[in-house]
């Protein structure tokens, strides 16, 4: 029986992305493909071999981070005595190189040939592209007032010391072939 009364609506819960819901699972089953993996490198070869595989790993993935962090800040720095912005042609695999030097420095084998694989020049430049492609995509795609929308815009200081925030507004020609003009970078 019912007396009337309106049961109480609850607003429907936002559905999970794909990656919130399978993220773990993934993290689960690389851990476990990874012991088990040592677990049978070890079985073949012995545990200290394993050991000094894992050591070894370590050593050459902090070298690699402490090499490429050494010659991002050199870029930086060549950069800002030019007065300008950092260029992208000797630095565009910094990023890359100390992810592959994490990679080579958490235990296991699996992430150790991935972290080898992201030191190779030519898969630096194919997962860059890659990553900056679905960067561009991601960012043209954001709805105006979220986070992706921030990068679409800029702010200028003028010389009273005042903040003038603004928007940037890209114009697209009919040829799309035709170059930008190049304007001097946003500086004081």
């Amino acid at each position: 029986m019912t007396t009337g009364a309106s049961t109480p609506t609850y607003p429907a819960r936002p559905r999970r992305s794909r990656v919130r819901t399978f993220l773990p699972l993934g993290i689960a089953a690389w851990l476990v493909l990874e012991i088990w993996l040592l677990t049978v490198v070890a079985g073949a070869a012995s545990g200290f071999a394993v050991f000094l595989l894992l050591v070894a790993g370590f050593v050459l993935g902090s070298v690699v981070i402490k090499r490429a962090g050494r010659r991002a800040f050199q870029n930086l720095n060549e950069a800002l005595q030019r007065g300008g912005a950092p260029s992208n042609s000797g630095s565009g695999g910094n990023g890359l190189m100390m992810l592959g030097g994490l990679l080579l420095m958490i235990p296991g084998l699996l992430s150790d040939a991935a972290g080898l694989l992201l030191l190779i020049p030519p898969v630096q430049k194919a997962v860059g592209g890659y990553a900056e492609r679905t960067f561009d995509r991601r960012i043209r795609a954001a709805a105006p007032g979220t986070l992706g929308d921030a990068f679409q815009q800029a702010r200028m200081q003028r010389p009273d010391g005042k903040l003038v925030q603004g928007e940037v507004i890209v114009r697209d020609e009919p040829g799309g072939d035709s170059p930008r003009e190049q304007r001097p970078p946003l500086t004081r």
